[in-house]
């Protein structure tokens, strides 16, 4: 008796190595707008059955059709929008965002420095007006 399993070829793997990963499925923008239009052309019984016919589930239509509505499906490569979004920085850039972050940390820092030292000298006169009315206070012993 024959299984699916016995008409592919074994994969090489060590013992202790696990089944290689599965590759990540890639859809072209032309295969997301025919599945969405079909999808919303169905009716209620029949999206389910698109959806195992194509082996898809509902998040990856809805999501596709949300793309869509937002015109991120415009028909171009798959995955060329993901390489070129974050374009290079040049290290001049790098740098003076850097210096920018670094300056502001100080700035903070010499705010806050400056609010304590305004607090003790406001404690320091504080002390001081204690101690001057505490002498004055002191009742006279008389022997």
């Amino acid at each position: 008796m024959s299984t699916p399993s016995d008409d592919r070829p074994a994969a090489s793997t060590s013992a202790g190595d696990p089944a290689a990963r599965p590759s990540r499925r890639v859809f072209s923008p032309e295969y997301k707008l025919a599945i969405v239009a079909e999808y919303e052309s169905a009716a209620n019984g029949e999206k389910g059955a698109i959806l195992r016919r194509e082996g898809l589930y509902s998040s990856h239509v809805i999501e596709w059709a949300r793309a869509r509505d937002a015109g991120a499906l415009t028909g171009g490569p798959a995955e060329s929008t993901t390489s070129t979004k974050r374009a290079k920085r040049s290290a001049e850039q790098v740098e003076l965002e850097k210096l920018r972050r670094q300056n502001e940390k100080l700035q903070h820092d010499l705010t806050r420095t400056q609010m304590a030292l305004d607090i003790m000298g406001k404690v320091r006169a504080l002390l001081e007006g204690l101690s001057e009315s505490a002498e004055n206070d002191e009742p006279r012993r008389t022997s």
